[in-house]
């Protein structure tokens, strides 16, 4: 006979879960705070005192707890951890298991950027690192905590946007009421004067001018540089060498006209906090006369202009064909001033070489390289000769300057005379009458009868209009040219009378101030055209 076997009640046994304080206190908690306070302005200063004294005494007072560090991060960005010294090493230590809880006062003060704040919460929580925060009372290890946690840092990204857009806001109405933010620690030539504005420092004003000229005279960005730190001069603020990217700014900051233009660039957004060039993207401020000039606006555009000339050679210069010039070349002044005659190219630097001897020659850029096929009679000039005869023509144009300026101003002022502007005047008020003309011939040629002869009176002034507007095109640019050149002579003629004197060789320097262009007419002449239009022909002897 078989025994039964008689079954055991199944019990089940509750164990409660431990807390997450329960599961580590084998040792007292090592509790860590995080401050920061959004400026480094005096106001917050008591502020970030006052948090870091705050926690300190907090942990302190907690026989259960160990302090394992107060991390502040004073007038720091709360919407990229990356810019956050403190917070970066605070996390650090977390990943090494050295902080078990993380005090902090709002999750605003943790972070503005709502994927950093949950993305480092996440990882604490997967460490089993706790994050309070007090304001909200919130504790991230709490399982209803990751929705909440979401919206209040939706919260407090969209505070941080609102921030940064009424800052925006305020900045530009500052910007439209007329007030220029200078930078005068970086600001060569400038310093602030008991009034708030601008002051000239005397000594730094005359390294901007020498850059000023050094560029009008010719000199490349390096060459500048190279003498800038010769003379042993240093950068404002850094006391580092010149480089390029400085000589550049000061040639093309409009503050040094006395003038200010505000909201040259911009900030993306407070998140990424990127900056870019303003390039019509939001409203600019010119602010003119607001304190000044140590350059003149006419130099100031000059420079400008010569900028874009030399840029437009380096744009250019690999479309064009082997025998014309490209890059500008700032090492011989004949490479940009000396032309060929016959057909036009610019001349190069060669030199040659037989038994022993080298020598320096200038030739036909298109005749170097394509021979005969397209200049064929170009010659080629000796350098030395060429230097003597520019030479010659620099000291009769200075000798005869009186006369020159008495003929040249007459010219100006027949291109200039206001009869001139009258005749203009006179084409645009041609234009005029026919638009009104054309107006009431479209009217006519809606009716049948009228239509066809109205169509062609209707062609027949509009080509008169596009003459007369050619022509209004072609004075106006006229005058501006000679205007240009009259520019250019009185600055000549002022160089002049500041400087007497008899050149006895050839310099690049001087050459590039006084001439506009060389043309070599033979090979044993060739015709110097002065800034303002004068020309003198020499011998190449």
């Amino acid at each position: 006979m078989t025994k039964m076997t008689v079954p055991i009640e199944q019990k089940i046994i509750v164990i409660p879960a431990k807390s997450h304080d329960e599961i580590r206190r084998t040792s007292r908690l090592k509790v860590a705070a995080y401050c920061r306070v959004s400026t480094d302005q005096e106001e917050q200063e008591s502020s970030y005192e006052a948090q870091i004294s705050y926690y300190t005494e907090k942990i302190g007072k907690n026989t259960e707890w160990q302090m394992a560090g107060i991390f502040a991060d004073e007038g720091i960005t709360g919407t990229q951890a990356k810019k956050r010294p403190e917070f970066l090493k605070m996390i650090r230590l977390c990943r090494q298991r050295k902080i078990d809880l993380i005090l902090t006062k709002s999750l605003s003060r943790f972070a503005r950027n709502t994927v950093d704040s949950l993305n480092y919460i996440r990882e604490l929580k997967a460490l089993g690192i706790a994050v309070v925060f007090e304001k909200e009372n919130l504790n991230t290890l709490e399982t209803d905590t990751e929705m909440m946690l979401t919206i209040m840092s939706c919260f407090a990204q969209a505070e941080s946007e609102s921030i940064s857009k009424n800052v925006s806001w305020g900045i530009r109405q500052s910007f439209k009421n007329g007030n220029v933010p200078m930078q005068y620690a970086r600001l060569l030539g400038y310093k602030k004067g008991a009034d708030g504005l601008p002051e000239i420092i005397p000594d730094e004003a005359e390294v901007v001018k020498e850059i000023y000229r050094f560029y009008l005279d010719g000199m490349s960005l390096n060459m500048i540089v190279d003498r800038l730190n010769e003379e042993g001069l240093t950068t404002k603020g850094s006391n580092s060498p010149y480089r390029k990217e400085v000589v550049q700014r000061i040639l093309t900051n409009e503050k040094y006209t006395g003038d200010a233009l505000l909201q040259k660039t911009y900030v993306t957004d407070c998140i990424t906090k990127k900056t870019r060039k303003n390039n019509g993207e939001l409203p600019m401020y010119l602010v003119k006369n607001h304190h000044e000039p140590i350059i003149s606006r006419a130099d100031f555009n000059r420079v400008q202009e010569e900028m874009a000339r030399r840029s437009a050679k380096r744009v250019i210069a690999d479309k064009l064909t082997k025998g014309e010039q490209g890059k500008y070349s700032a090492k011989y002044a004949l490479s940009e001033l000396l032309i060929c005659g016959e057909c036009g190219a610019h001349y190069r630097r060669v030199t040659w070489t037989a038994k022993g001897f080298k020598e320096i020659k200038w030739r036909c850029i298109s005749r170097i390289q394509y021979g005969k096929k397209k200049c064929h009679n170009s010659p080629t000039v000796d350098e030395q000769a060429l230097h003597r005869a520019i030479v010659s023509a620099i000291n009769e144009f200075c000798a005869v300057k009186e006369d020159v300026v008495r003929v040249l101003r007459e010219s100006v002022r027949e291109v200039l005379d206001p009869n001139q502007n009258g005749s203009v005047q006179a084409a645009q008020q041609r234009i005029d009458e026919l638009a009104r003309n054309i107006d009431d011939l479209i009217k006519l040629a809606t009716v049948p009868e009228s239509a066809e002869s109205a169509m062609t009176d209707i062609a027949r002034f509009s080509e008169e209009m596009k003459s007369l507007r050619e022509f209004i095109e072609a004075e106006k640019a006229k005058q501006a040219a000679t205007q240009r050149g009259s520019d250019e002579l009185n600055r000549v003629l002022k160089r002049l009378e500041q400087e007497e004197f008899t050149l006895i060789e050839y310099d690049d320097v001087v050459t590039r101030q006084l001439i506009e262009r060389i043309t070599v007419d033979s090979k044993d002449a060739i015709t110097v055209r002065f800034k303002g239009g004068f020309e003198i022909q020499k011998r190449l002897e």
